[in-house]
């Protein structure tokens, strides 16, 4: 399997409303809950006014689409990870699924990833 390590410096954060944000900015993700707000987006592009944040992410995308009937693929990305003490951030989109990582923990993890006959190669 292969995972796409994107270029983008990550941030993890919470706001009041959209209309702090640029939703034309790539990659965004959202999660609007009826008790948060919480974004995933390019650092450089987090608002001034957040509730919390959190910076320092990257994102490995597996690469291509996976169909809804496959099991276990992130299970098995966040299992090698927890092994060597990583913590993870997972984000499932309809085609993909993206997990972040702390840029401290990028070339561990990387690496372990590799040991486990994963291709990881960058956008």
């Amino acid at each position: 399997m292969e995972l796409i390590l994107l270029p983008e410096q990550l941030s993890v954060f919470q706001i009041e409303s959209l209309e702090q944000l640029d939703l034309s900015m790539k990659p965004l993700f959202i999660g609007s809950t009826a008790d948060e707000l919480s974004i995933v987006a390019p650092t450089k592009s987090v608002p001034t006014k957040t509730i919390n944040q959190e910076d320092g992410w990257r994102s490995l995308k597996i690469n291509g689409v996976l169909d809804f009937s496959l099991v276990g693929i992130l299970s098995k990305i966040a299992t090698l990870l927890t092994e060597i003490d990583v913590s993870i951030f997972a984000i499932s989109t309809y085609d993909t699924d993206y997990i972040l990582i702390k840029e401290t923990n990028l070339s561990n993890s990387i690496d372990c990833l590799r040991q486990n006959q994963y291709v990881v190669s960058e956008k």
